[in-house]
């Protein structure tokens, strides 16, 4: 493993996985996450080229206009902090060989806001010609748990990420950002993204958070993105009271989740569903909380969203409710990091009550399902090139370590090879030249980096070590689920 190395951040590869940490003030740690993402931040250039021209007959550029016309002077109002980082990114991806500005990191950082609400509350009605999938699009499965379900009483806590391939092969950053101000955090998230956005991550403060978004949502109102307020919390939040005070300030709607959070100072556990008019906050010592795309408060489900097939088991909706409380129960009191990552790669299919990797399954399989038993065409197609890619795990004792475990590729481990795939469904095909091979990949523990390697070059040039230090961050390669 060879380490990159530049004034303020050290960056290496590993299981499909690219580490980034960086530290300083605003500009110092953007300018050095900006370089070492500047190759990878091309590739995702050349995707959103094509798929917002191919989803929206729309071009990219029309996007980074939209960002500077209704998101620009309020982000740089009212996070200035973050306008600056991002302003530093931009500068050092610049400097790495590829060519950006600040309006386009920022409308990068914006897509889920751009492309789920904004688009959608400015073009058309929510479901109508040109819409996505009924409203807001479908991400992730999720499972906190706490007290008598966990084997010591603590927090246990696994996540996936459901996307398009096209866009979701590039959630594999893992970035350790460490600021001159507020709480240090480790990250899943996409290159240049200041916030997760998958979401998984851990900070100094004790607490871990993940979410799945809510499915069919539509209302929205153009206030503070989400990127800024999650970031803020993760950044700035104390406690978890200070998470919902700060995701509630300024909600506009967009990208609507269930988040899930957990404190390990208190040793509790937190469900907000966030809607834009409406939101619901549950919280327990004992007990869990699941996430399965649909939102349990009435006013969210029938007021604010469409076609959220709650309780609809041919739907991943209603299958994953079923089935990831069926997981917890019958796991009570068995739960730890070890059970999270093999629960989180389950692949029971409750509709037909068989091993069915499938859209339905908690590790999801789109790409493997005919979707003959859809009751809604509008959904994603069959065989899709979507599903899970990934799997994230956590407890108490990792958070408190600033670490968590990782799985590139999916949770389970099956490889998506991309001349197989397109050969097998030639109505994909087009899709071919933007999509990347994910072989099996282990499990992988993440942590914290506190060695920043002194050198005289300049600040633009790279210099690269081999990793010998064991004070350097840790990746350990696990083999108990595979």
């Amino acid at each position: 493993m060879t380490n990159k190395i530049i004034k303020n951040g050290i960056s290496y590869e590993k299981n499909g996985w690219m580490y980034i940490s960086v530290k300083g003030s605003p500009k110092e740690r953007g300018y050095a996450y900006g370089y070492f993402c500047a190759t990878e931040f091309k590739k995702i250039q050349e995707m959103l080229r094509f798929s917002c021209w191919n989803d929206f007959g729309e071009k990219w550029d029309f996007f980074i206009q939209a960002t500077k016309e209704h998101f620009e002077e309020k982000i740089k109002k009212h996070f200035p902090e973050l306008y600056e980082e991002i302003e530093g990114i931009a500068e050092g991806c610049t400097a790495g060989g590829t060519k950006t500005s600040t309006t386009e990191i920022l409308a990068w950082n914006n897509s889920f806001t751009l492309f789920d609400s904004w688009y959608g509350s400015h073009q058309r009605t929510p479901g109508g010609p040109g819409g996505r999938e009924g409203g807001a699009a479908d991400h992730c499965s999720a499972f906190i748990a706490v007290g008598d379900w966990t084997e010591d009483g603590k927090i246990v806590v696994a996540h996936n990420s459901f996307a398009n391939f096209l866009d979701g092969q590039y959630m594999r950053v893992i970035l350790d950002l460490n600021p001159t101000k507020g709480h240090r955090f480790v990250m899943q998230t996409c290159a240049c993204w200041i916030w997760s956005g998958t979401d998984f991550f851990v900070t100094d403060a004790g607490i871990i958070g993940t979410e799945t978004t809510i499915g069919g949502f539509h209302a929205y109102e153009n206030n503070y993105p989400i990127a800024f307020r999650i970031r803020k919390a993760m950044q700035y939040g104390d406690t978890m009271d200070d998470y919902v005070k700060i995701l509630l300030d300024g909600n506009s709607g967009d990208y609507a989740n269930s988040w899930l959070f957990g404190d390990t100072k208190t040793n509790e556990i937190l469900r907000i569903e966030l809607g834009l008019k409406y939101y619901n906050v549950e919280r327990t010592k004992n007990g869990y909380f699941i996430g399965f795309n649909a939102a349990y408060d009435p006013q969210i489900r029938n007021k604010e969203c469409t076609d959220t097939g709650f309780d609809d088991t041919r739907r991943h909706q209603g299958a994953r409710r079923v089935r990831l409380a069926d997981l917890m129960d019958e796991n009570k009191g068995k739960l730890n990091i070890n059970l999270a990552m093999k629960l989180i790669a389950d692949h029971h299919d409750v509709y037909l009550d068989k091993e069915n990797p499938c859209s339905r399954t908690v590790c999801s399989h789109y790409d493997l399902d005919a979707r003959e038993y859809m009751s809604d065409p509008s959904r994603p197609k069959p065989h899709q090139p979507r599903g899970a890619l990934d799997g994230c795990a956590g407890d108490s004792k990792l958070t408190e370590n600033m670490s968590f475990m990782g799985r590139f590729g999916n949770s389970c481990g099956t490889p998506f090879i991309v001349n197989e795939f397109c050969n097998k469904r030639r109505q994909w095909n087009y899709l071919k030249p933007f999509l990347h091979d994910r072989p099996t990949q282990p499990w992988t523990l993440f942590t914290t980096t506190n060695s920043y390697k002194k050198h005289k070059t300049h600040k633009h040039r790279e210099t690269t070590t081999k990793n010998t230090s064991k004070k350097r961050a840790t990746t350990t390669t696990t083999s108990s689920v595979n």
